[in-house]
């Protein structure tokens, strides 16, 4: 049964279905987001005119008219370049708190389809992946930023060599510093990006991206500078020489080496042939900071500190978040190689189906973190979270092992002792992490694309929608189109995984739901004549009520996240004011590496005495507020946490309506054919398309999408692309 056969029907979030604003809250919303456009665009242009003439003067006269005050040059400076980030990051908390207000932020479509810079794909292949309009112009104007800025730097020091002879003793080769320090603070900025309302998993793309450029700047920073030390014939001395007035040369060299490292082992080959080894190389990120503190001083590393402070801000949040131990509610061994965990977690932990979190097994490895995505709606309950894990490498088989292990002492116990503990699997959770809006509820018209085990998101998703319907809370999508890639066909029961029927009864009277599924390694089918693939398992679970996750992190509550940034910010200020009046003043301190080191510890110590205080008034309100919720709500023991048992000899197809899908062996989806059709059928309309896949999957998606919009005629949809991580 194609989606053309449904009547039309009105979308699903009306107006009666969503609490209007109050003009006083839209106004206040609207007038931060000019504000947080207005700051960031002037620190733009500011960065892009301190290579000339004009907007070094411009830095002069400020300096000048600042430096006479308490913190001194280096306060100067960390306000004109590090102020503005900071106060990005205060604008958004507001923002986001204002946001919070209202279960689901609706953004109208506009009546008349068009595309969107955002969601049109322009790369669809190369060394970014898919890259849309408004990233690519973006990519444009840091790249010709980065050329301007080295070509104005080698003209003004050839000048400066040619006029004054200068050794290498002075700032010769200094031509990618002013660079670097940007690139560092972009890079580790990315904390603010989620203020910002940039998905996270866009902001790790970004993080990648802003990663190679740094470490090929200072690459070719450090290399320069060994050139000319060789052609002088002063290497040796100058490669270990420290200064205490001056560039340290020997801690450059040491943090050129820590970045080395953390960037050859993020290369996709390294990475993907031995994840633990780039995981724990990536935690030499304190030595490169450190050290490159060491290299240039306090007044020089003040120009990135804003964006390093919200990165340790962020870490802290993470580290304090880690320390909790959650026990694993159920765990299951599916047959098709994929594992299912559910945790606890507390009611007031609020997540959208487009999440992840980071995950530890302490039965596996007390170091070893791995992303993953959620695969259960926070509407599915409100004291568990589901993610499903396929079983690819080392750590995952060793996963499978345990719960196997496990479940065969389960089963082993003796009935006669029914009071025995249950087996326990303790994990450690960072997250969720996700955007704050929930896009795959701001379109009419969804098309899921999903390769393997990228159908996890998406039964998230479908939960999330049906749930919707059933409960008439705000949702748009009416139409959703779920084209999924598998090899084998003994994944296929993982869609059996959410109970549309149980959810929302009669769903196919609400939601025009299709869905064509692609074996791609099995040229018949296997499921003749009534037989299925069971879901027999090896599962278990436990007993108790489990030990939530923590809301620390992620999409938890943003009051308590915007005191912490706020009294760690303003702690940081007050620490600098001591340390200047107490110390360095009054001893005359003029140590560069010195002073360098005593900023960061007073980052630190902001963050950990100030911040630390608000993380443990928000841990104790946390569970003041898990304490009542259990108290007052003595459904909890009784929620129902999804098992896979439901599900064995239920026959797929019956269960998930086979009259709406549609399964092809021995062929890969032909997305020329998917888009066209849809066309055809849903007309002048704008398509969400979520992508969850492989590289390739999503360059071709992206491919077919570029072209569908470009050759498209009056009456044809605009498809919108949306990537959703396969591989953090």
């Amino acid at each position: 049964m194609s989606m053309d056969q449904y009547p039309v029907q009105e979308p699903l979030l009306s107006s009666q279905g969503v609490k209007k604003r109050p003009l006083f809250v839209s106004s206040v919303k609207w007038v931060l987001e000019i504000l947080m456009w207005v700051i960031f665009i002037a620190w733009v242009v500011f960065i892009f005119l301190y290579p000339t003439q004009f907007g070094n003067e411009l830095f002069e006269k400020f300096v000048g008219a600042t430096s006479g005050t308490l913190f001194g040059l280096s306060g100067s400076i960390f306000l004109l370049l590090s102020g503005p980030i900071l106060l990005i990051a205060f604008l958004a908390i507001a923002h986001l708190i204002i946001s919070g207000e209202d279960e689901f932020h609706h953004k109208k479509n506009s009546k008349y389809p068009s595309v969107r810079l955002w969601t049109f794909p322009v790369l669809v292949d190369g060394p970014f992946g898919v890259v849309s309009a408004a990233e690519f112009i973006g990519i444009l104007l840091f790249v010709v930023y980065i050329i301007w800025a080295v070509y104005v730097y080698t003209l003004r020091n050839l000048s400066l060599i040619s006029q004054l002879h200068l050794t290498s003793k002075d700032e010769g080769y200094s031509v990618f510093c002013f660079d670097i320090l940007i690139c560092i603070a972009y890079l580790l900025g990315s904390a603010l990006l989620r203020l910002i309302d940039i998905p996270f998993e866009h902001a790790t793309r970004y993080h990648v991206w802003l990663g190679h450029l740094t470490m090929l700047l200072f690459t070719l920073h450090g290399l320069f500078y060994v050139i000319g030390w060789g052609m002088q014939g002063n290497l040796r001395y100058e490669i270990i020489e420290w200064r205490d007035v001056g560039i340290s040369n020997l801690a450059g060299v040491i943090s050129l080496l820590a970045g080395l490292f953390m960037w050859v082992t993020s290369l996709p080959g390294v990475r993907k042939w031995n994840f633990e080894l780039f995981f724990y190389t990536h935690q030499l990120y304190v030595v490169f900071v450190l050290f490159f503190a060491f290299h240039v001083g306090d007044f020089i590393f003040s120009m990135a500190a804003g964006a390093i402070f919200l990165f340790m801000l962020d870490r802290f949040l993470r580290f304090c978040q880690s320390r909790r131990t959650v026990d694993v509610v159920s765990a299951k061994c599916l047959p098709c190689g994929t594992v299912e965990l559910v945790f606890s977690k507390p009611g007031n932990l609020r997540y959208n189906a487009l999440s992840f979190v980071f995950l530890q097994i302490r039965e596996l490895s007390w170091l070893q973190w791995h992303p993953f995505s959620v695969s259960s709606s926070p509407l599915d309950g409100k004291y568990h979270l589901s993610i499903l894990i396929k079983v690819l490498g080392r750590w995952t088989d060793k996963l499978r092992g345990v719960i196997m292990k496990a479940s065969e002492v389960e089963t082993a116990k003796s009935p006669d002792q029914p009071f025995q503990p249950h087996t326990k699997i303790t994990a450690s959770v960072e997250g969720p992490y996700g955007h704050e809006v929930p896009y795959h509820l701001m379109y009419e018209n969804l098309i899921l694309v999903a390769g393997g085990i990228g159908i996890s998101p998406f039964l998230a998703i479908l939960s999330d929608i049906l749930h919707r319907v059933n409960e008439g809370r705000p949702c748009l999508p009416k139409n959703v189109l779920i084209v999924w890639a598998v090899k084998k066909s003994n994944e296929i029961p993982l869609l059996s995984t959410v109970d549309m029927e149980s959810i929302c009864p009669y769903f196919s009277d609400k939601l025009n739901l299709e869905t064509c599924i692609y074996v791609t390694r099995e040229t018949d089918p296997l499921l003749e004549e009534g037989i299925v693939h069971k879901a027999t398992n090896s599962s278990i679970c436990t007993a108790s009520k489990g030990c939530g996750m923590s809301v620390l992190v992620g999409t938890g509550d943003n009051i308590w996240s915007g005191l912490y940034i706020i009294s760690s910010t303003v702690g940081f200020i007050i620490l600098l004011c001591l340390l200047d009046v107490f110390y360095i003043n009054r001893y005359g301190v003029q140590s560069w590496w010195y002073k360098g080191l005593l900023f960061i510890v007073c980052m630190f110590a902001s963050i950990f005495i100030f911040g630390g205080c608000v993380v443990g008034l928000w841990h104790l309100w946390e569970r003041k507020t898990s304490a009542r919720d259990e108290y007052r709500e003595d459904g909890r023991k009784a929620e129902k946490v999804p098992n896979n048992e439901d599900m064995e000899d239920k026959n797929f197809f019956e269960k998930n309506h086979s009259s709406s899908t549609v399964i092809q062996y021995g062929s890969r989806p032909d997305f020329k054919e998917i888009f066209g059709s849809v066309s055809k059928r849903w007309g002048f309309v704008d398509v969400g398309v979520i992508i969850c896949g492989p590289p390739t999957l999503q360059s071709s998606v992206a491919r077919e999408i570029r072209s569908q919009n470009l050759r498209r005629e009056s009456h044809d949809p605009v498809f919108h692309f949306h990537s959703h991580s396969f591989d953090l």
